[in-house]
């Protein structure tokens, strides 16, 4: 007998349809020229290749490239048989995309033809950060994974150079990975890591060896500590500020908060947006602070007052992540609702979006409904992955 995989299909608690019922209801939205996929989307990073290109990962198990200009989708970069988590760029040259899945493996293709290339093999659980970088001539690919491991390999040989892992046994799984733009050397790359506890961790990297670096205490002078510890709960991206001299660090955590953490000040919070529920992204500009999460909302913050500036709504669930294109003019918001959606970042272009929700609270809303994104997971993969983006994985 044919079983659906509809969520009508099974018991739910009368939250449970009442949210399902406003997310049908909102998914007829057009705001942010929506371009729709098939499958949940869960990080996405800009294509090197194409100013107006994005690379994707997606729960239906593939990396996609998106044309925002064209809205072309077709090219996907495929192998894994499960949902992709998380994708980077790089290798010789910088041709290389990697992309780490489910299956607890790093795949890579080459950039421009989309063949399929070496896949590396090493964690216990699912692989949910990738990032690359060159140690000491060498071009590496550094993965992290559920399984609370870090993995340094050689992207040439495919060799394993390091594991790393906080001897405390307190780091859990592993969130999200960059590269120190300021710290890092020829001879070495300074790593931060976040993870679903609530500590960064920061590693000086080399080819012959690693070391967890200890922190300056924002409350005893001359003291250390073993961690940054700065927010309540998981950390779930972070992004290096490139618009202040100092490089500062900016994170977005399940405590609803992101901050920013003061580079000479031991990474201690300078600045905190209270976007509320978790906050799954954050990006920087000189005039703005973006953030998305939970609520399914981008918000843009003024960034000398610190004062909420604008509400992009659009998304009918989780966002997940935000990527900058134009040199900071347009931010791409990307989310489990299987939408990527481009909002404006220009004061003309946000007022113009401020005004127009005025007009629509006022009863002069115009919409043209478009069709909801049809997921390809089964109800219990749908449930393994909601379980996968809580806090306590």
């Amino acid at each position: 007998m044919y079983k659906g995989t509809s969520a009508e299909n099974f018991f739910e608690t009368d939250a449970e349809q009442a949210k399902r019922t406003r997310r049908a209801a909102k998914s007829s939205n057009k705001y942010g020229d929506p371009i729709v996929l098939k499958s949940k989307l869960l990080a996405a990073i800009p294509d090197p290749t194409s100013p107006t290109s994005l690379l994707v990962a997606e729960s239906a198990g593939a990396v996609r490239r998106v044309n925002l200009h064209t809205r072309d989708t077709k090219q996907v970069f495929r192998g894994p048989l499960t949902p992709v988590t998380c994708v980077a760029v790089g290798g010789p040259g910088g041709q290389t995309v990697f992309a780490g899945s489910w299956d607890k493996d790093v795949w890579s293709w080459d950039l421009a033809s989309k063949a399929l290339a070496r896949k590396y093999s090493g964690h216990s659980d699912f692989v949910k950060a990738v990032v690359c970088t060159n140690i000491g001539g060498k071009e590496c690919l550094i993965s992290g994974g559920a399984d609370k491991k870090i993995m340094v390999w050689d992207v040439e040989t495919g060799f394993r150079l390091h594991v790393l892992q906080d001897q405390s046994k307190t780091m859990m799984a592993i969130q999200h990975l960059v590269i120190d733009p300021v710290s890092s050397g020829p001879d070495a790359a300074i790593l931060v890591s976040a993870s679903s506890d609530p500590h960064l961790r920061r590693w000086r990297i080399r080819l012959d060896g690693f070391e967890q670096l200890k922190e300056e205490s924002p409350d005893e002078p001359g003291a250390v500590r073993d961690t940054i510890l700065e927010h309540d709960t998981t950390i779930y991206r972070m992004v290096f500020d490139h618009e202040v001299e100092e490089v500062d660090l900016w994170t977005s955590s399940g405590d609803g908060t992101a901050k920013c953490l003061s580079r000479l000040k031991g990474f201690t919070a300078n600045d905190s947006i209270q976007h509320g529920d978790h906050v799954r992204a954050v990006v920087v500009t000189d005039q703005w602070v973006i953030t998305g999460g939970r609520d399914e909302d981008v918000k843009v913050w003024d960034r000398a007052s610190g004062k909420l500036y604008c509400i992009l709504e659009g998304h009918y669930d989780e966002v997940i992540d935000l990527v900058l294109l134009d040199g900071g003019k347009r931010v791409v918001s990307v989310s489990l609702d299987g939408t990527v959606r481009t909002w404006p970042l220009d004061r003309v272009g946000l007022d113009k979006i401020i005004k127009e929700r005025e007009d629509i609270a006022k009863g002069v809303e115009k919409e043209v409904p478009i069709e909801p994104a049809k997921g390809l997971m089964s109800a219990e993969e749908e449930a393994e992955l909601a379980a996968l983006m809580e806090d306590d994985d």
